[in-house]
């Protein structure tokens, strides 16, 4: 989404990548090559908090029965004004303080910095932290390319909000107390790291009008946009949840 490319834009790139790096714990000072099929990627469906990584394909008959019967329980209404939205109404981006039941929250690291770790390969921090990440491997659900990312080329990669937060704004979410739309912003049920440009691209589109390139992962996606839907109580424009179900179809 665009609010969300350019806060993570802007929190990356201050300052380069002329730290001594250290490697995550388990994992390699070395470069990764490209990982086998979704990599270390879990399905939705076994993963229905986000906390862990990546978005793998839901193929099996009986896993896309379970996906369309989750995608059914998501209410629907009309997609509202966007008037009065700005990013700062979800609080300030990527806060390790979300006030509700967010995974991650008040661990002394960024909501960003945690989605990286979370995702990313041969994770190496910043010399002395635990927490800034420099440099990674990420294979990208949306588009199925293996991205060698370091924190001097910030925007390869982006923090996608899954629902986008002016489409949540417009769905239901300028009505609800401040509390609870810092939570969706931070939660990791509704971020995934992914290549920049595609994250561009999206916007603050819904299923209907956009879904990720990587084609056997679309069902996965309409999952996930149904696990936070439900989470928050939060409806979909009855196209997007009519595209959702498509995506989940045989």
């Amino acid at each position: 989404m665009v609010a969300s490319a350019v806060l993570l834009t802007s929190g990356l790139a201050l300052g380069g990548c002329k730290d001594v790096a250290t490697p995550a714990a388990g994992g390699s000072a070395g470069p990764a090559g490209p990982p086998a099929g979704d990599g270390r990627a879990v399905s939705p469906l076994d993963n229905p908090d986000g906390t862990k990584p990546g978005l793998a394909a839901i193929t099996s008959a009986g896993d896309r029965s379970r996906a369309r019967a989750l995608i059914k329980k998501v209410a629907t209404k009309g997609r509202g004004p966007k008037t009065g939205y700005a990013r700062a109404e979800f609080g300030y981006a990527w806060m390790d303080s979300a006030p509700g039941d967010v995974p991650f929250a008040h661990n002394g690291c960024d909501s960003r910095n945690d989605l990286l770790k979370r995702d990313g390969e041969d994770v190496r921090f910043r010399s002395g932290s635990n927490c800034v990440v420099v440099s990674m491997t990420l294979h990208d659900p949306y588009t199925a390319k293996t991205i060698a990312w370091t924190k001097s080329h910030a925007t390869t990669v982006q923090i996608d909000h899954v629902m986008p937060l002016s489409y949540d704004w417009q769905m239901g979410a300028a009505h609800w107390p401040k509390g609870k739309r810092e939570d969706i912003a931070n939660d990791p049920l509704n971020l995934i790291p992914v290549d920049g440009p595609t994250n561009g691209a999206k916007s603050d589109s819904g299923p209907a009008s956009w879904l990720p390139p990587n084609q056997r992962i679309r069902c996965s996606y309409s999952v996930r946009v149904a696990q936070v839907s439900l989470k928050y109580d939060l409806p979909v424009t009855s196209s997007d949840k009519e595209a959702m179900l498509r995506q989940c179809a045989g």
